[in-house]
């Protein structure tokens, strides 16, 4: 091994070790008693935090409340973005890329911004406190993730592939549940990580449109710091929150990086 080669290797070690060693240190404290019971003294390993995620009834509600607009978010998204990202892939008119990367443009728009606004107007609807009103604004900031990878996927399908079908006799509905879904899964399910994490960790909007109820597994663990807090049991709902992650990442990992394709 030359020079070169053992300094990569090195830094290459380095940047690992800076990245894994926080999360590992989570994991050994999500394991670890940091309060202490008579039960469990103070440093003793075991299972408990997680027990205690289950039997905690405001967690148990968060964990609840995250899947259900999470999985609402995905699914407006997909539902709205299929048609747009196949409308943009395969009719061609004046603007037409510049229209997608202003939807990226809009995207990367601080939240922030556009908090007062939208928390008058959710709760004028009455979606305050629910788990609907935050998947309808998560999916507002999403969508634009969601047909910019999916524009994708359906651009590197060939055009004959959809003029078989319609010479076959299928419908646009038809078509769309027979052929391009299927032929496009892999984007399907990229789109979907993406929409699913952006949501899942959000915190903004999470906040302001929860103030008395439906509060996510985000507020949860920030309710969780106060005087005495038990790191433990923070550390543990921490560990269980970036669960799902590391399952979708695992399950869609080779199709992740062809998300990332603008046309010219």
């Amino acid at each position: 091994m030359n020079r070169a080669s053992l300094l990569t290797l090195l830094a290459c070690g380095a940047l690992a070790g800076f990245i894994l060693l926080p999360l590992a240190q989570a994991v050994v404290l999500s394991f670890t008693s940091t309060l202490g019971t008579p039960e469990m003294p103070a440093g003793a390993l075991g299972f408990h935090n997680y027990v205690n995620i289950f039997q905690t009834p405001a967690l148990r509600a968060s964990i609840i409340n995250s899947l259900i607009y999470v999985l609402l978010n995905v699914a407006f998204c997909l539902l709205a973005a299929l048609p747009a990202a196949y409308a943009l892939a395969r009719y061609q008119f004046v603007g037409d890329r510049h229209f997608l990367i202003l939807l990226l443009a809009f995207r990367v728009t601080p939240s922030v911004v556009l908090s007062l606004p939208i928390f008058i107007l959710f709760s004028r609807a009455g979606l305050v406190n629910s788990p609907l009103g935050i998947a309808l604004v998560h999916c507002v900031f999403n969508l634009p993730i969601a047909i910019w990878i999916l524009e994708s996927f359906i651009a590197a399908i060939p055009r004959a592939y959809d003029e078989m079908a319609f010479i076959d006799g299928h419908s646009g509905p038809s078509f769309f549940a027979r052929f391009l879904v299927p032929a496009i899964a892999p984007g399907i399910a990229v789109a979907a990580f993406f929409c699913f994490i952006f949501s899942w960790v959000e915190v903004v909007f999470a906040r302001i449109l929860t103030v008395t109820g439906g509060k996510p597994i985000t507020m949860a663990i920030s309710a969780l710091f106060s005087f005495q807090t038990d790191w433990g049991l923070v550390m543990a709902m921490t560990v269980f929150s970036m669960l799902p992650g590391v399952l979708m990442i695992f399950l869609i990992r080779n199709h992740i990086a062809r998300g990332f394709v603008v046309r010219t």
